[in-house]
C-alpha cells in the first residue's frame, strides 16, 4: 500500500479517547476556542466506551469543614508512598473543587445530598477524612452521561470505531504531525493531521487473570507513545482493587469491581473459614490502602483459607441488610445478578487489577517532550506515584483533562499550518498492522491470552521477587514470538475482530513486558510494587522513580533508568498540616465507620 494514497482527515484538536480526560479535554477547547475544529476519536462508542463510565465508587474533593486541600494532598502523597510529582498531585487536589462545581452547576451531574443540603461525602480507604463525593455507587455513568451529552450539543466532531495505531512525527522533526488509524467499521487505514493532539485513551492492566477495565481496554496508547520514543514512568507501580467480584472462572462479570465504598463504610473481609483477618496486616483493618489489602487477601488465598472460588469474603449484614440496600443498590443488584446476597449475607471477591499508576512523563498543562501531544488521565505518570487513592481517578481524569484542552485550544491557535507527516512512518506502521493478515499460523490468541492472564497474576502481580519476575520475562519472550505465528485471515475487514483482537493481545505483551523490566529494576518495596526479597521500602530521601524508554535495537527491547524524586513541596518525615490539623485527622481516621456519617439522600 502506498502511504500517501489513504484517506487524510484534518482538524486542529485530535482527542483520543471518550473517557472523562477526553470529554472534559474536549469541552474545554471548544470553550477557550470555539473558532477551531474539534475531533474526538475513540474505539468504542462515545458515551459508552472507556473506564470512567465503570466508576461506582466517587471523586476525591476537599469541600467539608474541617477538611481542606492540604489535607487531600498529603494524604495523597502518603499514600503515594512518596513516588508523586509533588507538583502534579497538588494541582489535582487544588483543581478538584472547581471541577466538581463545574460538573455540578455547569455540566449538570446530580450527586448524592446531606439532609442540609450539602454534598454527601462517604469514607474511602487510606485518608485521613471522608471526601469521596458520589451518585449512589454508579457515579461514573453520572458524570460520562452528562459530559456526552454536552458534547453531543457542540460543535465538536466524533470519529468512533476508529482504533488510533500509530503517532505519527513530523518529517523535519519538529513534533507530532497526526495520528494513524484503522476504521473499525471497514477495516481502512485512515491518516488525522492535527495541530494538537490529546493521549486519552486509558491505561487498563487487561493483561492480568482478574481485571477490572472494559475488555476494549489493551494500553493502545501507552504502547504508542513507547513506540514513538517517548518516556514511561513508574510503570511497575500496577493497582490491584482489593475486592472484585469472584463469580466462576467462566463469566466476564468476575474480577469486576465490589466498590470500595462498602468496606468505608464498615464492610469485614472474611476469609475461606469466615474469619477477619485484617487485623493481622494492619491497624487499619478493612480501611488500610488498597496495596495493603490487596497483600493481606492474597497472603490469605496463598495459604490455603479461601472459599470456593478460591477467594475470600466480603460481609456487609452486620451493618443491617435494609441500610446496605438503600446505601448500595447497585452494587446489591449486581450482585443478585451472580447469586450473591451483599445486603444479608456473603459475597466471594479476589484482588483484581484496576488501575496503571505509571504512564507517560507529561508536564502541569498536560504537554509531553514531543511537541504538539499532550497527555491527561490514565495514559500519565506522576499524579499517583506507588499508589492511587480511591476516588483520585475520576478526579486525575477530570482535572488534567481540563487543563489539557485549554492548553490545546491555546497551543493549537499558534500554530499556522499542519506538519508534513514523515510517510516512511506511515507506511511502516501499516506494513506492520497488515503482517498478520493472510499469514500461515499455528498458534491460537485464545491460548496465547490465557498464558499471559495466568503468568502475569503468578509471577507480576501483587507479590513479585527476582525468580518470579525472570520466569515472567522469559514467558513473555516466548508469547511475542507465538503472536507471530498467529494467522488471522484474509476476509472483508470489516469489524474484522480477530485482527484487533491480535492488536490488543500485542499491545498487551509489549507492555507487559514494560511492566516486568520495570519491577526487575526497582529493589525495594513501594505501594503496588512488592518484593518479597526486598520487602523493605528503603531510604525515602534518596526515593527515585523508574523511567522506561524503547531501545533502539527496536520494539521488543526497553531500557530502563532511575530518576530522583523531588521533594519541592514536603519531605519524608514532614507535614503541611498544623498539630491541631493532625490531631482531628487522626480522630476522623479512628471513629467508628458510619458513626459520624449521615445517610445520603440520593438524587
Amino acid at each position: 500500500m502506498q502511504a500517501k494514497t489513504i484517506e487524510t482527515l484534518k482538524t486542529d484538536v485530535l482527542i483520543l479517547g471518550s473517557g472523562g480526560a477526553g470529554l472534559f479535554a474536549a469541552l474545554h477547547a471548544h470553550q477557550a476556542a470555539p473558532e477551531l475544529s474539534i475531533t474526538v476519536a475513540v474505539k468504542g462508542l462515545l458515551g459508552k466506551s472507556g473506564c470512567t463510565r465503570m466508576v461506582q465508587g466517587g471523586f476525591n474533593v476537599a469541600l467539608a469543614e474541617g477538611d481542606s486541600v492540604t489535607r487531600h494532598f498529603m494524604d495523597t502523597i502518603e499514600g503515594g508512598k512518596w513516588l508523586p510529582d509533588q507538583d502534579l498531585a497538588w494541582t489535582l487536589c487544588e483543581k478538584a473543587v472547581e471541577r466538581i462545581h463545574e460538573l455540578e452547576n455547569e455540566l449538570g451531574c446530580f450527586f448524592d445530598r446531606n439532609p442540609d443540603g450539602t454534598m454527601h461525602q462517604k469514607a474511602f480507604a487510606g485518608q485521613s477524612f471522608d471526601r469521596t463525593v458520589h451518585k449512589g455507587d454508579l457515579t461514573g455513568i453520572e458524570i460520562i452521561s452528562r459530559l456526552a451529552e454536552q458534547v453531543w450539543a457542540r460543535n465538536i466532531q466524533r470519529l468512533e470505531e476508529h482504533r488510533a495505531i500509530e503517532l505519527i512525527p513530523a518529517d523535519d522533526g519538529s513534533g507530532l504531525a497526526g495520528v494513524l488509524m484503522i476504521d473499525v467499521r471497514t477495516g481502512a487505514y485512515r491518516l488525522v493531521l492535527a495541530k494538537a493532539v490529546l493521549l486519552a485513551t486509558g491505561g487498563g492492566p487487561t493483561m492480568y487473570k482478574y481485571h477490572t477495565p472494559s475488555g476494549d481496554k489493551s494500553c493502545d496508547g501507552l504502547a504508542m507513545a513507547l513506540r514513538a520514543g517517548l518516556t514511561l514512568r513508574d510503570m511497575e507501580m500496577v493497582q490491584f482493587h482489593p475486592t472484585g467480584l469472584l463469580a466462576g472462572s467462566q463469566t466476564r462479570i468476575t474480577g469486576t469491581v465490589i466498590e470500595e465504598g462498602l468496606r468505608g463504610a464498615g464492610g469485614w473481609l472474611l476469609n475461606g473459614q469466615d474469619e477477619r483477618f485484617m487485623q493481622h496486616y494492619d491497624a487499619k483493618l478493612e480501611r488500610a490502602t488498597r496495596d495493603v489489602v490487596s497483600r493481606a487477601i492474597f497472603t490469605e488465598m496463598r495459604e490455603g483459607r479461601v472459599t470456593p472460588h478460591g477467594g475470600v469474603y466480603i460481609a456487609m449484614s452486620h451493618l443491617g441488610p435494609e441500610k446496605v440496600r438503600k446505601q448500595f443498590k447497585g452494587m446489591v443488584e449486581r450482585c443478585a445478578d451472580c447469586g450473591f446476597d451483599l445486603a444479608a449475607g456473603k459475597v466471594e471477591v479476589v484482588p483484581t487489577a484496576h488501575y496503571l499508576m505509571g504512564g507517560l512523563i507529561f508536564k502541569a498543562d498536560c504537554s509531553t517532550e514531543m511537541q504538539g501531544l499532550f497527555a491527561a488521565g490514565e495514559d500519565t505518570g506522576g499524579v499517583h506515584g506507588a499508589n492511587r487513592l480511591g476516588g483520585n481517578g475520576v478526579a486525575n481524569s477530570t482535572v488534567y483533562g481540563g487543563i489539557a484542552g485549554d492548553a490545546m485550544a491555546q497551543f493549537a491557535r499558534q500554530q499556522r499550518h499542519y506538519k508534513e507527516p514523515l510517510w516512511s512512518s506511515v507506511e511502516e506502521s501499516i506494513e506492520h498492522h497488515n503482517r498478520p493478515i493472510g499469514r500461515q499460523g499455528r498458534e491460537q490468541l485464545s491460548n496465547i491470552r490465557e498464558s499471559l492472564y495466568d503468568l502475569m497474576w503468578e509471577d507480576a502481580g501483587i507479590l513479585r521477587s527476582r525468580q518470579s519476575l525472570g520466569r515472567a520475562e522469559i514467558k513473555l519472550k516466548e508469547l511475542a514470538e507465538q503472536l507471530n505465528h498467529v494467522a488471522v485471515p484474509d476476509a472483508d475487514r470489516a469489524f474484522l475482530m480477530a485482527w484487533h483482537d491480535h492488536l490488543n493481545l500485542e499491545n498487551l505483551v509489549a507492555m507487559s513486558q514494560v511492566i516486568v523490566t520495570a519491577a526487575q529494576a526497582r529493589e525495594n518495596s513501594r505501594g503496588a510494587h512488592y518484593r518479597e526479597d526486598f520487602p523493605d521500602a528503603g531510604d525515602l530521601m534518596a526515593s527515585t522513580y523508574t523511567c522506561v524508554q524503547q531501545s533502539s535495537t527496536g520494539r521488543s527491547s526497553v531500557q530502563v533508568t532511575n530518576r530522583p524524586v523531588r521533594f519541592n513541596r514536603v519531605r519524608p518525615g514532614e507535614t503541611l498540616l498544623d498539630q491541631d490539623e493532625n490531631l482531628q485527622g487522626l480522630e476522623e481516621n479512628l471513629a467508628t465507620p458510619l458513626q459520624h456519617d449521615h445517610a445520603p439522600v440520593t438524587s
